[in-house]
């Protein structure tokens, strides 16, 4: 089958490579009828998360399952599923308190409570290196999907592919980001960064209520296309400062109700920022959050 699969640093190539085989009895094999590219995978392609061998990228999914473990019960071949980002166990302590993210089961090699920088990590995750389990991913033709009777979710037949494939990853965390603010209903909430997963977050504001929704960014073209699709009011970043000052003007002196950080640890930064990045040992940048702690 094809598959993208990285090979290094900004060296990704489609390659033919071996069709996936059921490996254990929860498995299935999965048909890829759409995939998409996640802001996660450019940690890849930039080098900022490490992987020594060729692996096949990609997790955000869906597809027909083609072939079923003897494990599995609640799927059948040709029923069509979507696939969530975590590979995960479905019976261990995290998985049972709804925190699949966390499965101490799924990436048993480099698996633990301190989350270094190159070792003791969370659960795994499709297409996400070796520290993250191993497995690959769905941006091929077929993929093995592991733990298959707890994961995939059956798609009904009167939605199109691209209704449900942001469900794979982008939507629930942008909705989690939310969620998890408590949104209640009349905040002014702000978004820092104008991505898919800050523009998932700005819709999923609406949706419980807020009364203003604001987003931050160091792009023009992305603040306009999260007016046109989220309806947001647009701050383009210049500096901490700005857009603190900005944030607070908009809500009468208070600062906004909500603040989500939805850049991730790769923000803009000047060669200043960078050297003292590598200086440290640091992937990423305290600078987006310190000014949501301000603004908020």
């Amino acid at each position: 089958m094809k598959a993208l699969r990285i090979h290094g640093a900004k060296d990704v190539r489609v390659d033919n490579v071996d069709d996936p085989e059921i490996k254990e009895s929860r498995d299935i094999i999965l048909r890829v009828t759409s995939t998409a590219i996640c802001g996660s995978d450019l940690h890849i392609y930039n080098g900022s998360i490490p992987q020594p061998k060729p692996m096949t990228l990609g997790h955000e999914f869906m597809g027909i399952v083609e072939e079923v473990g003897k494990g599995v019960k609640n799927l059948k071949r040709g029923d069509r599923v979507v696939v969530p980002f975590p590979v995960a166990c479905g019976h261990c302590l995290f998985c049972n308190h709804d925190l699949p993210g966390h499965c101490e089961n799924s990436n048993p090699d480099h698996y633990g409570p301190e989350g270094g920088l190159m070792t003791e990590k969370g659960g795994a995750l499709f297409g996400y290196t070796d520290l993250y389990g191993g497995y690959d991913g769905g941006q091929a033709e077929f993929v093995r999907v592991p733990y298959a009777d707890f994961g995939p979710r059956k798609v009904p037949d009167n939605l199109t592919d691209e209704q449900v494939l942001f469900v794979t990853d982008i939507f629930p965390t942008g909705y989690t980001g939310i969620d998890w603010a408590n949104v209640r209903g009349g905040e002014i909430v702000a978004i820092f960064g104008a991505g898919p997963v800050g523009i998932m977050a700005a819709k999923s504001a609406w949706l419980r209520g807020a009364s203003r929704v604001i987003i931050v960014d160091t792009q023009q073209y992305r603040l306009d296309k999260a007016k046109e699709s989220a309806r947001a009011e647009g701050i383009l970043w210049e500096n901490q400062k700005q857009v603190v000052d900005e944030i607070r003007s908009m809500s009468k002196g208070y600062g906004a109700d909500v603040v989500v950080e939805a850049v991730g640890f790769e923000p803009d930064r000047n060669l200043l920022d960078r050297a003292k990045a590598v200086a440290n040992l640091e992937k990423g940048s305290d600078k987006v959050l310190l000014a949501c702690m301000s603004a908020v």
